[in-house]
């Protein structure tokens, strides 16, 4: 039997396939497989958050049907997911694209809308912690 739950990935080794999410309900942290990925495994890092099955496995919960969390179960993460950026590349990407719309910004003004934009990211978990 399995249940659907969201955690965020705490641990993920690329190279060897594997690491752990620590599921949002307080329950023990879940290994995590690549093989149960259902999108690429270069968009899982830690702070990620995911949607997965838990499962009883031979040495414990294992998570199958990893998605995004903010993705369809169903969906193919590749495909909607886009690039995954950590808060400091999405402070440089913003600034670029704010600075180029509207250039009479002041620094203070600058620093506050990126500011107000990555507590937003962050409520959202848009970004990679």
């Amino acid at each position: 039997m399995s249940s659907v739950v969201t955690g965020k990935v705490i641990r993920f080794d690329e190279v060897r396939g594997y690491g752990f999410v620590a599921p949002d309900d307080g329950t023990e942290d879940v290994f995590l497989h690549v093989n149960d990925l259902q999108c690429d495994k270069r968009l899982i890092a830690p702070g990620v958050r995911v949607r997965f099955a838990a499962e009883e496995g031979d040495r414990g919960l294992k998570a199958s049907r990893v998605s995004l969390a903010g993705q369809r179960p169903e969906g193919d993460c590749d495909e909607e997911a886009g690039d995954v950026l950590s808060a400091e590349e999405l402070s440089g990407e913003l600034t670029e694209a704010v600075l180029a719309d509207v250039p009479s910004l002041t620094g203070q003004q600058l620093v506050a809308v990126r500011r107000s934009f990555l507590e937003l990211a962050r409520k959202h978990d848009w970004i990679a912690e």
